[in-house]
């Protein structure tokens, strides 16, 4: 990932709302959610919740498909990956034991999501 996508993608997550949006993403896996269903789960106003998953759109962190008449959306977990690698990409100047509970901790993350 390069730099300029990283920073659209922070900037994207930099924000309650779309956080939580996103995170709410990223638990429900591989089946995704209704934009009614976020909405009812965050609370939030279905005018603000298009705005915030637009922006993460944009960022590349959520993808959307029609079915019927409801848009399901979805984390993109590659560029999740993408942006948590670019993080990490210089981590701990080769000291593995000050990365190795942030590896770890996306590993069980991944294993969760059944993507390990």
């Amino acid at each position: 990932m390069e730099q300029t996508s990283a920073i659209a993608a922070l900037s994207a997550l930099a924000h309650p709302g779309r956080l939580e949006a996103f995170r709410l993403l990223v638990r429900a896996g591989a089946e995704g959610m209704a934009a009614g269903d976020i909405a009812r789960e965050t609370g939030a106003l279905p005018n603000t919740l298009s705005s915030n998953l637009n922006i993460l759109g944009a960022a590349g962190l959520v993808k959307s498909e029609r079915r019927g008449r409801s848009i399901v959306y979805f984390a993109a977990y590659d560029r999740m990956g993408a942006l948590l690698a670019f993080l990490m990409e210089d981590c701990c100047a080769g000291n593995v034991e000050i990365c190795a509970p942030a590896v770890e901790a996306a590993g069980r993350a991944a294993c969760a999501q059944g993507t390990c």
